[in-house]
């Protein structure tokens, strides 16, 4: 199969055994694989992939059909669509875990817009709700809201009850677009009142939940944006892995910070975020009510291309590959 690898010079093509599906695992033809920014810090060197032999095959997020299904599974069989989480998706063929691979729900559905959804519906439901513990009519802030998994938290944000929903960007076509997923206001977190804006949007109080895919340079003003008790999450570095912190203003606000990822959770713990995300949302994905934009589709051998893409920091929504 044709796939494409971490090289010594960046992504590669390579020609590859098909992979093996192991008993609780799901082997897919992929048909549509997404861009994320893990991606990035993959191709990077910075992060595993697997694929066997120590070789170590791009990509994250794939929709596609079924094509064999190790003994443990039982919830989808040879010929399903399905939409996948894993490693090892920039390929022809892919394997999943049981618990990430999931129906494509509507039979209209195509692979491509499938393959925009997993991760950041298990991303934004896990940092939303489960770890910001959002309540109907409280105020949401997403950092960085312009990105794919920035959309759909907006979406979900709005979908599971916000009274304000709020999303930053620095450029200024995108923040005009941010109105379309469910932000009440936009704002440009270069801006350094920003924060004072919030809190007069929040009567002073600053708001409830702050999702932060940002961090560093933005780190001291969330903050200042959020309420007395109020929470932030923090899912992503793309300002930076260091920065400022005012430990004084976090204890003096008494607020919840709370970091997440996906790299150092169980098999158990990622099967249970995606249990809990389609508790909550699978209608909303199914009639469409959560949805993503697609930005570019690159051929799979244009890997480094697309990547390129991404790192420009260009597009709107996710930015696809096509094997």
């Amino acid at each position: 199969m044709k796939a494409v690898v971490v090289g010594g010079k960046g992504l590669e093509v390579r020609e590859l055994d098909r992979p093996i599906p192991k008993p609780s695992e799901v082997l897919v033809r992929v048909r549509a694989a997404a861009l994320n920014r893990a991606d990035l810090m993959m191709a990077a060197g910075q992060r595993p992939g697997a694929a066997g032999g120590g070789i170590t095959v791009a990509g994250s997020e794939w929709a596609g059909e079924v094509v064999e299904t190790g003994a443990e599974v039982a919830h989808v069989r040879p010929g399903d669509r399905v939409m996948c989480t894993g490693r090892g998706g920039y390929a022809e063929y892919a394997v999943s875990d049981l618990g990430r691979t999931v129906a494509i729900p509507d039979s209209n559905m195509s692979f491509e817009t499938a393959a925009t959804l997993p991760v950041s519906l298990q991303t934004m439901h896990d940092a939303v709700v489960t770890h910001g513990r959002l309540t109907k009519g409280q105020s949401v802030l997403i950092q960085g809201a312009s990105s794919g998994v920035g959309l759909m938290g907006l979406q979900i944000a709005k979908y599971m009850g916000a009274g304000l929903v709020i999303g930053t960007s620095t450029d200024a076509g995108r923040r005009a677009r941010l109105a379309e997923f469910g932000a009440d206001m936009a704002l440009d977190s270069r801006d350094p009142s920003w924060p004072d804006t919030v809190a007069e949007a929040t009567g002073g109080k600053g708001v409830d939940l702050i999702v932060d895919q940002v961090s560093n340079n933005v780190m001291n003003q969330n903050m200042k944006a959020v309420r007395i008790l109020g929470r932030i999450v923090n899912v992503g570095r793309l300002g930076g892995f260091k920065g400022e912190f005012d430990f004084d203003l976090h204890a003096s606000k008494r607020i919840t910070y709370v970091g997440v990822t996906f790299r150092t959770r169980s098999v158990e713990e990622v099967r249970e975020i995606v249990r809990r995300m389609q508790a909550d949302l699978w209608d909303a994905v199914t009639d469409g009510t959560l949805r993503q934009p697609i930005d570019k589709v690159f051929p799979l051998d244009r890997a480094a291309d697309a990547q390129a893409h991404m790192r420009a920091n260009a597009h709107l929504g996710k930015i696809l590959l096509k094997p």
